[in-house]
């Protein structure tokens, strides 16, 4: 079955994120568990926490259908021992308010390598943030985000991904998640059904859909290869319509959270019953 959904406001508290999804059909959602810009919050109370489960129960949200995304001030591979261990942190705090709210993944941004350092002490790097998180957490997956590439983000490659989860201790505990814009941005060709064929069949071969555990659906304002993250509603960039009919159609992309992040947040209801129509 697919899920789809949007990444929704969770301002007044995560409570609120289960209503806002609700209001708009969405049957996923994605969440700041904080403010995506600070480094410290408040820690979730537990009215929030029983809120907020109480109500993703009441409108048939489970874990699996759920995709918190962490901060943006992360960086799991930053060169500077004090940053990282910040980020280290930071990382730590996403991880455990997931578990507090009952969810079982946390996507994130692996960070960047700032030209201090090679791309392979990076992904090292990114791994070993994980596993030590990893050991201080139960039963939330980490899942790395592909990235467009800009500037010296990590990530925008499948070969990336893959070195970054080789050397993950626990392998049950990591994936994927693919953003199409980022996809499109970073040379993998989506704009057609032959494209998307060779984009996850390559994609599978590198790294396997076995460890997918969400995506993000979203056009890309510019032209494949440009590596500039910028987002298009469905249909108005240069991926066009096709790779989201062949998502919502193929069964590879069952049960796991498929989230918009197009920037009209007054039409994803639209979009969210336009991929419902494509996936029957």
């Amino acid at each position: 079955m697919k899920y789809f959904g949007s990444h929704i406001s969770s301002a007044g508290g995560v409570e609120n994120a289960p209503l806002n999804a609700k209001e708009i059909g969405a049957t996923a959602f994605a969440l700041f568990t904080k403010n995506q810009r600070q480094w410290v919050a408040s820690p979730l109370t537990e009215k929030s926490i029983t809120l907020f489960k109480e109500r993703c129960e009441e409108f048939g949200y489970t874990p699996d259908n759920i995709l918190p995304h962490d901060s943006y001030l992360i960086n799991l591979c930053h060169h500077d021992d004090i940053a990282l261990t910040k980020s280290r942190n930071a990382f730590l705090d996403e991880m455990q308010r997931c578990e507090q709210l009952g969810l079982n993944r946390l996507n994130f941004h692996p960070g960047s390598h700032l030209k201090t350092i090679s791309e392979e002490r990076a992904i090292e790097l990114v791994a070993e943030s994980i596993n030590i998180t990893l050991k201080q957490t139960e039963g939330v997956i980490a899942v790395i985000e592909n990235t467009a590439g800009q500037g010296t983000n990590m990530g925008y490659c499948f070969e990336h991904l893959k070195g970054m989860i080789d050397l993950v201790e626990d392998k049950s505990r990591v994936g994927v998640c693919l953003d199409t814009c980022h996809t499109f941005a970073s040379g993998y060709d989506l704009s057609s059904k032959t494209a998307c064929d060779e984009t996850f069949k390559l994609f599978d071969e590198i790294i396997g859909f076995k460890y997918l555990k969400g995506m993000h659906l979203n056009d890309a304002m510019k032209p494949l290869g440009s590596r500039i993250d910028r987002h298009s509603s469905l249909g108005n960039g240069f991926i066009g319509y096709d790779a989201f009919d062949y998502i919502a159609k193929d069964k590879r992309f069952d049960d796991i959270p498929l989230i918009l992040e197009t920037p009209d947040s007054t039409i994803w209801n639209e979009e969210i019953e336009w991929l419902k129509e494509r996936a029957k």
